[in-house]
């Protein structure tokens, strides 16, 4: 075992000192190595970066560089642990595991107990007294290697493994026991590949490897990546590692614990303990585990040092923690930690927390939080009354475990493709497995709610289920699935494809049948403190957009400080747009113009009624709006009345609007500050006229004027633009679809631009980011911004915001936002996030 000196910078050993970069070593190793330096009892081991995955991707194969380095770190690891690999007295046997900058739990490989050839392995039995105990971990081995690196479909069951060894004592010879095993798992791989899997210890670790490096490209990968916006060039690093064993007696096991409830937020250790078992017996959901308390009163020294260190992790690294660990014989080793998962209840209650026990600052608590988490929270419920209607009618078909809160009612689906197809159909969809795995990602995908009958908090459908904000109730031991089938038999009765049942994922309930479903109940303290210190630290004004008067009391309840509507939305929901068309069709403008006029006037006396604040925009009826054009039948109007094309075209029709917000004002006896705008200014003299416009109108002096500005033009032109208007708006989305060439409606959807992300035929996404050419004319108003913070300048933003968007704005001098009305509270956190030089 000679030592080497490593030079390229492709591999880190755990224990090596100096700076550690999450995007090298990606998240798993960063976390081991960090876990290593504060002096924690870590297997020992080495990381191979991504920079090595981008090279082994792009190249199909590794250079023999990195093969040697890697063999120099084994060596290293020979020396360090006293162990040799692939062979005695005691046999090194390796954890292959990926580790990418991003947590991707459960799409990526995996290969426990690498380096069995015969001699490691009678080495092993040898060392432990056991030689059943190396069966076991040989038979793991053959049939996890064969699976994830050869790309085998049939691998031994257990069943197979104890019929072999049912003869077999602990103190058998090992060496017949070895070849029995082996050549039978070997059999099985033949029979299906024509091939086997390498008797050679070094050979199996570089093919371990190169399978790792491959998972990164898998479908399911692919998939995670595109579902959570996870960049396709970041590659996976490899994590080699030292085994320690949880199956080796009963004072062993493995386990995962959270930091606190990662469901409910609840302080305290939560998680899982299996005695006995390797760490995929958990996470796979195959046995059902006990929580990790039990810890306490089977091995109470492990939980004391357990408890102890976890609470430690959590203060150093400011936020709740995922931990993988291994008891062997009695000794805890920590395998992996990361940020953990959690629902969005969980995050609000643990933001607090860490708040009020002063282990975060005011922008960590912040920064514990996602948009998409306050999204979650505004989601319906069960009913209370239909809720204990259902409970007394003995609908109660089973509980489990509750692993991601929420209520959903749909139709059962057994088979993913079936639940996705379901989906595409429009159905609400249940997806009910004996167990998850990483192949059934895209039915989890689809469905609105997951049901599984083993597993438990930690496990697969658990951990995804969590991160895609999905009802999930796991570990269902009183259902019985069958996926082949298409049943599921429950409390004597058997339920079959299509038939609807409601999922509780907070009590583990699963209810027979349809549940109504009524809005969330009241809001909590937790989340409007924590809301209120982001607009304290944001510095800026978020406007709602509002088309009823119910979304204006509840774009106000959420903290907008303004509102924005458009006359041809209100009127759209109203009923009154329609027959309004028809008229101007006609030709009968004048006629067209009075009902706009009454129309408007009674519409906006009711939001104004509701509108406790103090500015309300109100943009005037667009007839060329490309997301309207359907219902505007724009095309039989401009026949009729081509002057409507553009944005001052018809006094006559903005005159019957300006009258009716004046008369609405004047209905509502509401001291608002009202700005009228209009849409597609482009030049300094259209904003005049509609000056003068107002100017003429009897007691619409009150209204301010303004306008939305889309084009490049608009924006070139805003210096002057804003000197004869009171205020204006960028539209942002439909700005960048005018640069882009895209119609502005696809900035709203998904597809087509998506599939036409992937394909690499533009390298911005506009719905997320601003490119140059657009950035050029965002800094144009910036400058205008600055040069005069009196000019109200405000950015319009469409559909579900982003931090990195709405942050990017704040950055440039941006500091009144218009929103949907769904999107004022993720608006407010992401602009309380900003990064602060003094914090």
């Amino acid at each position: 075992m000679s030592s080497v000196t490593v030079t390229t910078g492709l591999t880190r050993a755990f224990s090596e000192p100096g700076e550690i970069d999450r995007n090298v070593l990606g998240g798993k190793g960063y976390g081991l190595v960090e876990m290593t330096q504060e002096g924690l009892n870590v297997p020992g081991g080495y990381v191979i970066s991504t920079s090595a995955c981008h090279d082994y991707l792009e190249h199909g194969s590794m250079t023999e560089d990195l093969i040697e380095e890697i063999h120099g770190r084994l060596n290293e690891l020979e020396q360090a642990t006293g162990k040799t690999f692939g062979g005695g007295p005691f046999p090194l046997l390796l954890s292959v595991r990926s580790g990418a900058p991003v947590s991707m739990p459960g799409m990526m490989d995996t290969v426990l107990n690498l380096g069995l050839g015969r001699d490691a392995a009678i080495a092993l039995a040898d060392v432990t007294g056991d030689t059943r105990f190396m069966a076991d971990v040989l038979f793991r081995f053959h049939g996890m290697y064969a699976e994830t690196v050869m790309g085998a479909l049939e691998t031994p069951d257990r069943e197979d493994l104890a019929a072999l060894i049912d003869d077999v004592e602990t103190d058998s010879q090992p060496g017949p026991v070895y070849d029995r095993v082996w050549e039978h798992c070997q059999t099985l791989v033949r029979d299906e590949l024509d091939d086997e899997v390498p008797s050679d210890p070094r050979a199996q670790l570089i093919g371990a490897v190169e399978a790792v490096f491959r998972s990164w490209n898998t479908r399911r990968a692919v998939k995670y990546r595109e579902v959570h916006k996870i960049p396709n060039d970041l590659g996976t690093a490899v994590v080699v590692q030292s085994m320690v064993f949880g199956n080796l007696d009963e004072d062993s096991g493995s386990g995962v614990v959270f930091t606190r409830n990662p469901v409910t937020g609840e302080p305290g250790l939560f998680g899982e303990f299996l005695a006995a078992s390797q760490g995929e017996d958990v996470v796979a959901g195959i046995r059902t585990p006990d929580p990790v308390t039990a810890l306490r009163d089977r091995l109470p020294h492990v939980y004391t040092e357990l408890e102890s260190t976890c609470v430690e992790l959590e203060r150093r690294r400011g936020d709740v923690l995922d931990i993988e660990f291994t008891v062997e014989r009695g000794i805890l080793y920590m395998l992996q930690v990361r940020s953990a998962k959690r629902t969005a209840q969980a995050a609000i209650r643990i933001a607090a927390d860490l708040l009020a026990e002063q282990v975060v600052s005011t922008s960590g608590a912040l920064a514990t939080l996602t948009l998409e988490q306050i999204r979650q929270v505004q989601r319906p419920g069960f009913d209370p009354d239909a809720y204990a209607r259902a409970h007394e009618d003995g609908r109660l078909l089973a509980t489990g475990v509750g692993a991601s809160p929420g209520h959903v009612v749909g139709e059962l689906y057994f088979d993913s493709d079936a639940a996705q197809q379901a989906v595409k159909e429009g159905k609400t969809v249940i997806l009910a497995r004996p167990v998850t795995s990483p192949t059934d990602l895209h039915g989890m995908i689809a469905a609105d709610g997951i049901l599984t009958a083993t597993g438990g908090s930690t496990s697969h459908a658990a951990v995804v289920a969590r991160a895609l904000g999905t009802t999930c109730v796991v570990g269902c031991a009183a259902v019985d699935i069958d996926p082949a089938a298409g049943t599921m038999h429950v409390a004597g009765r058997t339920l079959t494809t299509g038939d609807i049942v409601s999922l509780d994922g907070s009590s583990g309930e699963v209810i027979a049948g349809e549940i109504e479903l009524s809005e969330p109940a009241a809001e909590d303290d937790r989340l409007s403190g924590l809301l209120e210190l982001a607009r304290e630290r944001a510095g800026a004004q978020v406007f709602a957009r509002a088309t009823t008067p119910d979304q204006v009391r509840q774009a106000l309840a959420r903290g907008a400080t303004g509102l924005v509507a458009g006359i041809d939305d209100v009127l759209a929901t109203t009923g009154h747009l329609d027959g309004i068309i028809t008229t101007l069709r006609k030709g009968e403008i004048s006629d067209a113009s009075a009902a706009l006029e009454a129309a408007v006037a009674t519409e906006f006396s009711k939001l104004f009624a509701d509108a406790s604040v103090s500015e309300f925009g109100v943009r005037a009826i667009d007839f060329h709006a490309d997301e309207s054009s359907e219902l505007l039948r724009t095309a039989e109007l401009f026949i009729a009345h081509p002057e409507l094309a553009l944005p001052l075209g018809s006094e006559e029709i903005l005159s019957a609007q300006l009258r009716g917000i004046t008369a609405a004002l004047q209905n509502a006896d509401a001291e608002l500050r009202v700005h009228f705008t209009v849409r597609k200014i482009a030049d300094s003299g259209e904003v005049a006229a509609l000056v003068a416009l107002r100017d003429h109108l009897p007691g619409a002096e009150q209204v301010e004027i303004g306008g939305y500005l889309t084009s490049p033009r608009g924006v070139a032109s805003i210096d002057a633009i804003t000197e004869h208007s009171d205020v204006v708006w960028i539209e942002l989305r439909v700005l960048q679809a005018a640069v882009a060439g895209i119609s502005a409606r696809h900035l709203l959807t998904s597809e087509p631009l998506d599939s036409y992300l992937r394909r690499g035929l533009i390298t911005v996404d506009p719905r997320v980011e601003i490119d140059d050419q657009v950035g050029h004319l965002v800094d144009t108003v910036a400058a205008v911004i600055a040069r005069d913070r009196n000019r109200r300048v405000g950015i319009r933003l469409s559909g579900p915001v982003t931090a990195e968007l709405v942050q990017a704005l704040q950055q440039r001098g941006f500091t009144r936002f218009g929103v949907d009305a769904d999107e004022v509270r993720p608006s407010i956190l992401a602009l309380g996030q900003r990064d602060r030089q003094s914090e």
